[in-house]
């Protein structure tokens, strides 16, 4: 089994701004900020003759409450196919949701934190026999750590992750599927770069 795993993560395309410092600012989050973040990931996985691609775009917006407290909103759009050789599915999940993040050191250069967030989804998968769709939600708390690299950028990596999900097909009948997850492990890390307004 091949695997390739390529994850860019960052959704900025402001050009010349990233060599532009805030000289009224200053590195850290402080009360009244606003933030972009988000992550752009593709993967793809080969064993004889299957492949499955997998490809995803997750932007966020914050905005900083209190001192040491940021909310947002987040949207997520995941597309995978798995081919066989013989069949192709197709899947599409579009989610949209909502995020709250605890700093510990907001004003600082380096600082923990944890998220907790909400996400609405919906899938449709494509197969030879017709479509199939679905709806769902889940909930997670994922510890990260973030580091101002100017007054304005700054990577994050979030480790880890305690979720639940739930997943129902839209069909007479259908039982939801429910998912609990607790990951560790270094494929549970993430990264991500940040654009401080």
């Amino acid at each position: 089994m091949k695997k390739i795993t390529l994850s860019i993560l960052g959704l900025l395309a402001f050009g010349y701004a990233s060599a532009q410092d805030d000289a009224a600012g200053g590195k850290g989050f402080a009360n009244g900020d606003v933030f972009i973040s988000g992550g752009v990931g593709i993967s793809s996985e080969t064993w004889d003759e299957d492949k499955y691609t997998t490809f995803t775009f997750a932007p966020k917006v914050g905005f900083f409450v209190t001192e040491n407290i940021a909310v947002g909103v987040a949207i997520e759009y995941t597309g995978t196919t798995d081919d066989n050789g013989v069949n192709e599915v197709k899947s599409n999940t579009l989610g949209a949701g909502a995020f709250a993040r605890y700093y510990a050191s907001p004003a600082s250069d380096f600082s923990f934190f944890a998220e907790l967030g909400a996400m609405y989804q919906s899938t449709k998968q494509e197969m030879g026999g017709g479509d199939l769709k679905s709806n769902g939600f889940n909930i997670a708390l994922s510890p990260g750590v973030s580091y101002f690299i100017s007054n304005n950028f700054a990577l994050e990596a979030s480790i880890g992750v305690l979720s639940y999900e739930t997943d129902k097909a839209d069909l007479d009948g259908a039982e939801a599927r429910n998912t609990f997850e607790l990951g560790v492990g270094l494929s549970d890390i993430s990264l991500g770069l940040v654009y401080k307004f």
